[in-house]
C-alpha cells in the first residue's frame, strides 16, 4: 500500500486544456486500464470522447482521479465506499457554496449601507 505522503509526490498538472489517457496515467501514476475501469465505477468521471472513441480528460477529471486514487490506495476505501465519499463531498460542497453566497450577500448589503450613509 502507498504511504499517505505519496499523493504529494505526484507530478504537477500542466496548464493544458485536454489530456490523453496516457498523460493522465503518468500524472496520476495509475495504469490506463484502471482509468477505464474507474470510468465505469464513478459516474462523476466522464472524459470527453472524440474520433475513434479516444478519451480526452480535462483538468477537473485529473483532480477527480487523484481524489479517487487517494481514497482507494492511501485511505483504504473500497470502490463503493470511495463512490459514496465522493457523492457526500459533492453535497457538502453545494451546501458550503450556498452558505458562502449568503455570507457574501449580507456583507455586500453592509457595504452598501455604509456607502449610502
Amino acid at each position: 500500500m502507498l504511504e499517505p505522503s505519496n499523493n504529494n509526490e505526484l507530478p504537477p498538472i500542466p496548464g493544458k486544456r485536454y489530456f490523453t489517457i496516457g498523460e493522465v496515467s503518468d500524472l496520476c501514476e495509475v495504469k490506463p486500464h484502471v482509468l477505464r475501469y474507474w470510468e465505469q465505477e464513478f459516474p462523476q468521471l466522464k472524459p470527453v470522447k472524440r474520433r475513434g472513441n479516444r478519451r480526452y480528460y480535462q483538468r477537473q477529471d485529473v483532480v477527480m482521479i487523484r481524489q479517487i486514487r487517494s481514497l482507494l490506495y492511501e485511505q483504504g476505501y473500497t470502490i463503493g465506499g470511495a463512490r459514496l465519499q465522493l457523492t457526500e463531498t459533492g453535497k457538502e460542497d453545494g451546501k458550503l457554496s450556498s452558505e458562502t453566497i449568503q455570507n457574501m450577500l449580507s456583507e455586500l448589503e453592509e457595504i452598501k449601507a455604509i456607502l449610502n450613509s
